[in-house]
């Protein structure tokens, strides 16, 4: 990687955002979860991914739970990457301005366009303005199954070049050849994080830097354990602990995300409900209870 830009590596939680029984942020069980996660081994905490609800909070609300996990992570000295990718370059732009305008934030972690379907050309030129406008670095999230377009390898490389770049998040529900291509990039200059929590370890091992899982709000310090070994280039320890929480991730992504998560972190009683604003809706009891059992075969929240 290039010296003058910052790392990113290790292990990053999207936290999720916390909602009363009422529908509100719930701002205590916020900052409370935020401590637990950092306690527990994360080097980071996204604000604001996916896993966050972004989508249907308020603009003050997503400013609000930028202060708060930028608390957190100062007190810890932890990484900060926020969330503020739109479908509109002048309004990611504007986005990023407001939410990391006063806070330190190590990134801002920007989507490929959503809906608008660009070319991949005029992706890489989004990415290009963007980088060029933001006042934190830049981290790619590419996730076509979310977004309706994806990049390919050479897009990806061809991004990456841009001095404000400095990560990807690949989401892209497999370790493909694009992946591939990407992680063996001879000048790659960017960190690439596993953003599909059953490929954490072959990534890192085949080149990536961390992750960004949502599956490590449960079993933290197990998840932080295989991103360690993974990263050390400990295959045998990072194969066993990837093993050990394949039924984590799968179970808590059985419904869609993050119903699951929030709704076994509310039956722990880190967060008061597993609320979700609409048009999400709350887990099953059911998927609910798998990802407990699951998660209390490796150990209980944050053990190794």
């Amino acid at each position: 990687m290039g010296d003058a830009r910052p790392s990113i590596g290790g292990l990053w939680v999207p936290i999720v955002t916390p909602m009363t029984a009422t529908g509100d942020v719930d701002e205590d069980a916020l900052a409370r979860l935020a401590q637990r996660l950092l306690v527990d081994g994360v080097d980071g905490l996204v604000a604001l991914g996916t896993t966050g609800e972004p989508a249907t909070l308020t603009a003050p609300e997503r400013r609000r739970v930028v202060e708060i996990c930028a608390d957190a992570c100062g007190e810890h000295g932890r990484g900060l990457l926020v969330g503020a990718g739109t479908n509109s370059t002048a309004g990611t732009i504007d986005e990023i301005e407001r939410l990391t305008d006063g806070i330190a934030a190590d990134g801002a972690l920007v989507v490929v366009p959503y809906y608008t379907r660009p070319s991949a050309g005029a992706v890489v030129e989004h990415f290009a303005l963007v980088a060029d406008a933001s006042p934190v670095p830049l981290v790619m999230y590419n996730i076509p199954y979310r977004t309706g377009r994806g990049l390919d390898a050479a897009a990806l490389i061809e991004a990456g070049v841009h001095p404000n770049i400095v990560g990807l998040k690949q989401s892209v529900g497999a370790l493909d050849t694009d992946t591939l291509e990407v992680l063996a990039a001879p000048r790659r200059s960017f960190d690439v994080l596993a953003g599909d929590d059953a490929f954490v370890a072959p990534t890192i091992l085949m080149g990536g830097s961390g992750a960004i899982a949502a599956a490590a709000h449960l079993c933290t310090s197990r998840f932080a354990a295989m991103v360690n070994a993974a990263n050390a280039g400990d295959v045998a320890a990072a194969g066993r602990l990837a093993g050990s929480l394949l039924p984590v991730v799968l179970a808590g992504f059985a419904e869609p995300s993050p119903a699951v998560w929030k709704g076994a972190l509310a039956r722990r009683g880190e967060i008061g409900a597993g609320e979700l604003r609409r048009p999400m809706t709350v887990a099953s009891r059911e998927a609910v209870d798998r990802l407990l059992r699951a998660a209390d075969a490796v150990g209980a929240v944050g053990a190794v």
